[in-house]
């Protein structure tokens, strides 16, 4: 079982950034499909971005450009750069790891809030 640790929310200002980071544990980290969901209430958890064990990158279009994922297997840690923040980014952010496809079962982060407002 991946153990997921998330830090680096927080509340920030309309075109503010933050970088959230996600710590891995109880798993050979370089195996892993990362993800970053995120999710409002009342809503349905979406994905946000994902990078493959190969470092393949995916985005939601709602963050392209704005958004950027990487990993560091050195370190067994991923992390969300999340530039141009907008109002609707605001959600709790969660890190999921999978052996198979980011969207297929996995392992969860307890969350973390992120809040953009002026």
């Amino acid at each position: 079982q991946v153990q997921l640790v998330e830090s680096g929310g927080g509340s920030v200002q309309p075109g503010g950034s933050l970088r959230l980071s996600c710590a891995a544990s109880g798993a050979i980290f370089s195996l892993l499909n990362m993800g970053w969901y995120r999710q409002t209430p009342g809503k349905q958890r979406e994905l946000v971005a994902a990078i493959s064990r190969d470092g393949s990158e995916n985005y939601a279009d709602s963050v392209k450009g704005r958004f950027t994922i990487s990993r560091d297997n050195a370190k067994d840690t991923v992390h969300l750069r999340m530039d141009s923040l907008k109002p609707e980014d605001t959600a709790v952010y969660y890190c999921k790891a999978a052996i198979g496809t980011i969207h297929g079962y996995g392992s969860w982060g307890q969350g973390t809030q992120v809040t953009v407002s002026a």
